[in-house]
């Protein structure tokens, strides 16, 4: 039986070894994992982007902007719940800036108004609640666009503090994301204090001394006896001593009474978000409302500094599938406000889960790319295979297997570049290795912080490793 198991273990390295010798991969790593009781032999391909060649207008733009230190690199990683919590992504985003200078935070959203997990970079917090709407739900008319969630309420008097926690993310400028670019909020980066004088009924009251009765102290304040129960409810003359009276009085008193009024900024506009300027770099700003609307939506906000390099944005929805995101034109629409150089492709698990068979997901993946240039966004586009994972924590996930291999064959005929994140991490019998070293969750589908970081990691060496051969002149 064991002989049996190990003959069945070399064919599928085989075969492994075949299909990368087809996509011209040079094997670096071998490493043997026990499982219960079988030995799995793991094969990591070397670590680069397929059909970079494609990459070569964001790779001019990306050498231009570091040998004049000049403009903007916008880079827009979509996804599912990896990309929403921004682990990935934050890695990728450091480690580029890092290299190329830091343009500024990129896009961002308040998931913790939608009730959702989001960034640890900035922290949200508002006085009222907001209505919220994912895209991985039917399409019923919410305002689901950029962010892949619809925020929105009717509530008018609403403040949305935002706050960087991020000291490199210091902003100088705020663009707003709103259905139809309307004009919906106001910002502000201070209030002021109001103070408003007024005539008020004065206050008396009376201490009750002892051998003191209700006659006496109406006597001594003018008023009848009868007022003096009234005031306190009194049913009889029966009073106590230590006890406290109200004495209804005609006097009035002045009174302050403050309040805090939050002061409007300039807010400018342009074809595609409305937007504020500072000439001081911030870290707080408040999104409150446009005294002229009375219904108000969100769809996302921009950080940008005024420094040249990367902004590298990043629009996840736990759950999400290409099919979601294809089934909202707003989403396209809006992705034009953040003018991306190059657009990251991270989508599949939650289809092999649906048990979508790979000709299907191929159909929504090609719709998502039609979608992309129906509005003019014809930039260069590089789609991370899916990861591996389980079904119920034992049997190998051959739809993600299957999405990787289809998504490999397409690169030259549908003219994307590829970053094999399948292979990678191991492949179709990787999973238990990932575990053993601490970058998977016990569901054995999702992965861990450190997992999540490492794949950012190794996405930003394949990357830099292209860009790399590009200025090189090396083709790849």
């Amino acid at each position: 039986m064991h002989k049996l198991k190990l003959f069945f273990y070399l064919i599928c390295l085989v075969t492994a070894v075949k299909s990368y010798a087809q996509t011209d991969s040079l094997f670096v790593e071998i490493d043997t994992v026990a499982a219960i009781d079988t030995t799995e032999i793991i094969v990591i391909p070397d670590n680069h982007i397929h059909n970079a060649k494609t990459l070569k207008p964001f790779f001019e733009k990306l050498s231009f902007s570091q040998q004049n230190k000049s403009g903007k690199i916008n880079i827009v990683h979509i996804g599912d719940s990896h990309i929403q919590a921004d682990l990935m992504t934050n890695v990728i985003r450091k480690k580029l800036q890092g290299e190329f200078g830091n343009g500024g935070r990129g896009f961002i959203f308040p998931y913790s108004l939608a009730k959702t997990n989001g960034s640890y970079n900035e922290r949200f917090s508002s006085n009222r609640s907001w209505e919220s709407y994912r895209n991985i739900y039917p399409v019923i008319g919410n305002p689901v666009g950029l962010s892949g969630i619809g925020l929105w309420t009717k509530n008018k008097d609403f403040a949305i503090e935002i706050n960087v926690k991020d000291s490199s993310y210091g902003f100088n400028t705020i663009k707003i994301i709103t259905p139809k670019n309307k004009d919906l909020f106001d910002v502000a980066t201070a209030s002021k204090t109001i103070v408003m004088e007024s005539s008020v009924p004065k206050k008396i009251t009376h201490k009750i001394k002892r051998g003191e009765a209700v006659s006496i102290i109406a006597e001594k304040y003018g008023i009848s006896v009868s007022q003096l129960k009234k005031a306190n409810n009194l049913k009889s003359n029966n009073i106590r001593a230590g006890k406290t009276l109200k004495i209804p009085t005609n006097e009035m008193q002045q009174k302050s009474i403050s309040r805090s009024e939050f002061i409007p900024l300039e807010v400018q506009s342009d074809a595609l978000s409305h937007y504020y300027k500072s000439e001081t770099v911030l870290s707080k700003i408040y999104l409150i409302p446009n005294p002229e609307t009375s219904e108000f939506a969100l769809n996302g906000l921009v950080l940008e500094n005024n420094n040249p390099g990367v902004i590298y944005s990043s629009i996840g929805v736990n759950g999400a599938k290409f099919s979601d995101y294809n089934k909202y034109p707003l989403f396209f629409e809006q992705l034009k406000a953040l003018q991306p150089d190059m657009i990251v492709l991270s989508l599949g698990t939650n289809e092999t889960f649906d048990k979508m068979v790979s000709s299907e997901y191929m159909v929504q993946l090609n719709l998502f790319l039609e979608n992309l240039k129906a509005q003019q966004l014809n930039v260069p586009v590089l789609i991370s295979t899916p990861p591996p994972s389980l079904f119920k924590r034992k049997f190998p996930n051959t739809f993600a297997a299957d999405y990787s291999e289809n998504i490999l064959k397409s690169a030259e005929t549908k003219g994307f570049a590829v970053w094999d994140l399948y292979s990678q991490f191991g492949g179709l019998y990787g999973v238990s290795r990932n575990a053993a070293k601490g970058l998977m969750s016990g569901d054995r589908v999702h992965y861990s912080k450190a997992g999540y970081e490492k794949q950012g990691n190794l996405l930003s060496e394949a990357l830099l490793k292209a860009y790399s051969n590009f200025k090189s002149g090396i083709e790849n």
